[in-house]
Parts: structure tokens; sequence; C-alpha cells
């Protein structure tokens, strides 16, 4: 398993590098957009019951891909169509306040209380699952932007470096269960491990030109940056145990079994979703 795993990741990484260092920006935001229709296909399946139109999860997303497929190409244009900017501005100044503070205190609620006997599907939940992935695309389309391939790449290696730490410390040292009823492989000690990760990281990268520390500490100086990193790794596990939650309530260890080896695609970015609508707001990118 482990092995089927790393390659799958290798092929998965060679091509998000492969887009992220391309001489023009639309192959980078491809990528995001792909990601962003197939995680909410993902997300969906596992809230609507058997007993509802099979294809619905199909539709809804296949309706936000073409909306973001739209959106996303008019962020590439100099002067964007009034209703692509006046729709990017809603959803980066407005909506995303909104769906944050769902992350912080409604998920984080849901994760603590743990209710895995709860009925899978909700009509909230539905909307949130729309609008937290709607959040973290435009977010990470607009960091991308204003602050380069290597912010971005620096930026995922933050929930990368914080899950990998995670998953190794916890499987060989972990003793204290961090969630038993949500997910129980996942230990206190992992948890640990990859807050510390993440926070090295940023100091890391905070030496880095353009790395997602640098500018965290340029905006928010040494302790700030620090304090942020602390705040966004714990939210990253807020995102992991919020699917795995899903997962328990679906009776599915898989969301899509398109990713040999994973959970599915929504598995791999399931704790970026929520940080990097965070990220975007604590870091204010600004090139609309």
């Amino acid at each position: 398993m482990l092995h089927q795993r790393l390659i799958t990741a290798v092929i998965l990484l060679a091509i998000l590098l492969a887009a992220l260092f391309a001489p023009v920006a639309w192959p980078m935001v491809l990528i995001l957009t792909i990601v962003a229709g197939i995680v909410v296909w993902e997300w969906l399946r596992l809230l609507i019951p058997p007993t509802a139109n099979p294809h619905l999860a199909a539709y809804i997303s296949s309706v936000f891909f073409v909306v973001a497929l739209a959106t996303g190409s008019q962020a590439l244009v100099v002067q964007p169509d009034l209703w692509a900017l006046g729709l990017r501005y809603f959803t980066l100044y407005g909506l995303s306040y909104v769906v944050a503070a769902v992350w912080v205190v409604f998920a984080t609620g849901v994760v603590l209380i743990a209710r895995t006997e709860a009925p899978r599907a909700s009509v909230f939940h539905g909307t949130f699952a729309v609008l937290a992935v709607w959040c973290a695309w435009l977010s990470l389309v607009q960091l991308y932007l204003s602050y380069g391939p290597w912010f971005l790449l620096s930026f995922l290696a933050f929930i990368w470096v914080a899950d990998s730490a995670a998953y190794f410390v916890g499987r060989r040292f972990g003793r204290m269960r961090l969630a038993p009823n949500v997910s129980p492989g996942k230990t206190v000690e992992g948890a640990a491990a990859g807050v510390l990760a993440a926070i090295i990281w940023v100091l890391i990268t905070a030496f880095t030109p353009n790395g997602f520390g640098a500018v965290l500490v340029l905006i928010w100086s040494w302790t700030g940056a620090i304090l942020l990193a602390f705040g966004l790794a714990c939210l990253s596990i807020i995102g992991d145990l919020y699917e795995s939650l899903l997962k328990r309530r679906a009776n599915q260890k898989d969301s899509s079994h398109l990713l040999p080896g994973h959970g599915g695609l929504y598995d791999r970015v399931d704790a970026l979703l929520p940080v990097a609508t965070l990220a975007f707001l604590l870091l204010g990118a600004n090139s609309l």
C-alpha cells in the first residue's frame, strides 16, 4: 500500500511541478481548476444518499468546473470582464470570511463532537462543500498569481510537511489517540509532530525569496508568523478529521478510487482546503 501511494504521489508531484514552473500561468490554473472540480464531486458523493439521483454530484461538479474555468480564464487577462471581477471580489473579500469562520467554528465543533452516526445527507454540508472548495480554489489561484510559483509550492509543502511528519511520527511513536471515533489511526504525538514540522518549515522558507514563510514574516513579523503557522497547522488537522468524519458517516474508505493507494483526491487536499482560504485572508494577495 505504501509503495503504491508513493508511486502515485511521485506522478502527481511531477505533473504539479511541470504546471507550476511553466513559462505561462494557465497550466497551473487549469490544474487547480480540474482538481477543484473533482474534489467537489468526491465530497458530494460522501454526502448524497444512495436513494438520490446517482448523477447529482456529477451534475453539480460539472457546473462548478465550467464556472471555475471561466473565472480562472478571466483571472489571467489584463482587463477581465466585470462579472468575473465582481465574482472574484465577492468571493475573496466577502464569502471567504464566512467560509473561514465556518471552518474554524462549525467544522471544528463537528469534529470535536464526532457524531459518526449522524445522517450523511445535509443541505448545509452540501452547500458548504461547494463554497469551501470554491473559496480555496480561488484563493490558491490568486496567491499563485500574486506571489509566484515558489510561494505556492512552499505553501503546499507546508501542508505536506505537516501531514508527513504526523503520519510517520504517529506510526512510530503514537500512543494517545487524537480522535478515536473519527480517525483511530491519528495520534496526539503525530499531530504535535506535524504542527512542529509546519512551524519549522515556515522558519526555513522565511529565508527564501517569496517563500511562504518570508511572506508571513514580512506581513506579520517573526512572532506572528510562528503563531499563524501553529494555527494554520492545527486547522489543517481539522480539515483532515472533518473529511474522515464524512467518510465514516458514509461508510466509505475511498471517495472515488481515482488515485491508487490513496483515499481519493479529496483525501489528498482535505487539510489544504481550510488553510488556503484563511491564508489568503491573512496574506492579503491584492493582484485583482
